[in-house]
């Protein structure tokens, strides 16, 4: 389909317009309406969450014989303040960096520990995580990197203090520690 040009706009044409239309004025700017004021908030999750604790203090969903109490890792070098150990084990320290030692042998866990510390030393770090794991698969002699990260910790001069984590960091199958500047 072709489409047909438009005919050119003659003065006569114009002219017949203005006087079709009459006088033309201009619309005053008007200003915009006033945005409608926010509700004010309401802390529906808040309600929900103090509702809801009632029901799970009486709740017992954990096994009590699964708490990990006597497999934590505890250690204070001499001439420091146990508020330090009290406070690394609540998770008052920031944890700058960490490693995680799954999969390895003692081996090269203990190589990997001595590497890791050593950088962290070099870059400043003050609060550390190592990941050694609980030792579930372990044999008969218990958790074997758990053990090789206690005896190695307790051993070097940089090392102030360290903790198990937190359990949201780890629990027992990890441990925060805290070097020296």
């Amino acid at each position: 389909m072709k489409r047909r040009t438009p005919t050119p706009i003659n003065d006569d044409d114009a002219r017949l317009f203005r006087e079709a239309i009459g006088e033309v004025r201009p619309f005053e700017p008007v200003a915009p309406p006033p945005a409608p004021a926010k509700p004010k908030p309401y802390p529906r999750m808040f309600e929900a969450d103090e509702a809801a604790v009632p029901g799970e203090l009486l709740a017992m969903e954990f096994d009590p014989g699964m708490l990990e109490v006597g497999e934590e890792l505890s250690y204070l070098r001499d001439g420091y303040s146990p508020k330090l150990l009290r406070q690394l084990k609540r998770g008052q320290f920031s944890v700058q960096d960490e490693i995680d030692l799954h999969q390895m042998n003692a081996a090269a866990a203990q190589a990997t520990i001595v590497e890791f510390l050593a950088e962290a030393h070099h870059h400043g770090l003050r609060c550390v995580r190592i990941v050694h794991g609980k030792g579930l698969r372990s044999k008969a002699a218990g958790p074997v990197l758990k053990a090789l990260t206690d005896r190695m910790l307790r051993r070097r001069d940089d090392v102030i203090a360290f903790a198990s984590a937190r359990p949201m960091q780890g629990g027992t199958g990890a441990v925060v520690v805290l070097l020296k500047a």
